[in-house]
């Protein structure tokens, strides 16, 4: 343990280079490639150093996916140096899991996390840091410890590198959907009349976390869940789980989402509980519908709000535009249900964004009949695609609709 600044046998800033550095799915030529790409973007503004300090920042760029609770994290790049700034309730590990170096700072003075950044950026004059993360108490904070510099926005320009997958990437996001449609199974196999929505949500989330620890040589288990709602809770896509019981009949929601080296993938379906009124077996159709157009319209040169627009057409045309609750789709990486939302690339009528390959999106159109009405739920169906030099691969691959989706008594 190296210490770099005390105050007698109190550490404040020292290295905690514990263990080994762990496995990756990530070879070094890959995360080289990442933090060269924002140095050529630091180069091209005149940017000395960049600071990072949001979980996907962090994760994209170093391979550490922090856990916060109360305390402050950064990833200090300039053009020959690569730190990882952590504290101290963390030992060694986000050294293990950092592509680069590492510092650590204690709690035993207040602002020691400002004491390790002043030495990973001395002599800066212009900094990069993420806008859209930054509150304004931590600016305020930043611009006293940092009274000479002038500091400029990278977030946006880090979303869209994050937005093109490299082959490494595409490889981690093909065994999350694989993993995905393991949990999918297993919610299906424990969904019957009288079950209570957590646990069928239990059962999915285990069978994932168990098939990514079995997948990978190394894998740190963390962040995989699942949402499963029945009847009138399938009216959001962000539902929590419940101890509402399932009955005969009723309207389901699987969502899907496992976790793996801070990288998202989701399954989403609808499913019925042994049998669906006429009512919602046309409502139903008429969204596949919808996933299905909207499916064949994802690819190169595809403007979001275009893919966003001609799917409104559809909808109105049965005159169900008005159920409609959200965007139908968006880019995948390193987000979660709490960081890392790639918002330049979504379908929706607002971004203008041109689909280019190398980009992971989604499809998955809902909509929402509100109780009292014939057919009311929540109808939603979510495939995820590479968007090729040709057109896009659909590497979800897991059935949907009516066929496939109404789980029998006694199955």
């Amino acid at each position: 343990m190296a210490a770099t600044d005390t105050t007698g046998d109190m550490l404040h800033v020292f290295e905690w280079h514990n263990g080994e550095k762990e496995w990756s799915p990530f070879s070094d030529a890959e995360m080289a490639r990442r933090q060269d790409a924002m140095r050529a973007h630091m180069a091209a503004n005149d940017i000395d150093a960049a600071v990072f300090t949001s979980y996907h920042g962090i994760c994209y760029y170093s391979g550490f996916l922090y856990c916060y609770f109360g305390r402050k994290y950064a990833f200090v790049l300039d053009q020959d140096n690569a730190t990882t700034v952590s504290a101290g309730i963390d030992g060694g590990q986000p050294w293990r899991r950092t592509h680069g170096d590492n510092i650590t700072y204690s709690d035993w003075r207040r602002d020691n996390f400002f004491t390790a950044l002043q030495g990973l950026v001395k002599g800066a004059k212009r900094v990069g840091i993420e806008f859209d993360h930054i509150s304004l108490d931590y600016l305020t904070q930043l611009k006293a410890a940092f009274p000479e510099v002038e500091f400029v926005d990278v977030a946006q320009a880090s979303m869209m590198m994050r937005t093109i997958k490299s082959v490494e990437e595409y490889a981690v996001i093909r065994e999350g959907t694989r993993i995905c449609n393991v949990g999918a199974r297993a919610c299906m196999d424990a969904v019957h009349a009288g079950v209570r929505e957590y646990e069928v949500a239990l059962a999915s989330t285990g069978a994932m976390v168990r098939e990514i620890g079995e997948t990978f040589p190394f894998v740190e288990l963390m962040d995989t869940w699942t949402w499963f709602q029945s009847g009138y809770m399938t009216d959001g896509a962000h539902n929590p789980v419940t101890n509402k019981k399932v009955a005969r009949g009723d309207i389901l929601s699987l969502n899907c989402f496992p976790m793996i080296f801070g990288y998202y993938t989701a399954i989403e379906r609808t499913l019925f509980c042994e049998e669906a009124s006429d009512a919602h077996l046309a409502l139903w159709e008429k969204n596949c519908e919808v996933m299905r157009v909207g499916s064949d319209l994802i690819g190169p040169g595809k403007r979001c709000c275009d893919i966003a627009l001609e799917l409104n057409d559809l909808y109105r045309s049965w005159d169900l535009l008005k159920y409609r609750s959200f965007g139908y789709g968006h880019s995948f990486g390193v987000l979660s249900h709490y960081y890392g939302r790639e918002a330049g690339v979504e379908l929706r009528e607002d971004v203008e964004t041109v689909l280019q390959p190398g980009m992971v999106v989604s499809m998955e159109p809902m909509i929402m009949i509100p109780e009292g009405q014939p057919g009311a739920g929540g109808y939603r169906e979510h495939d995820i695609f590479i968007v090729t030099e040709t057109g896009a691969e659909n590497i979800t691959n897991f059935p949907y609709g009516p066929e496939h989706m109404i789980i029998k008594a006694g199955k």
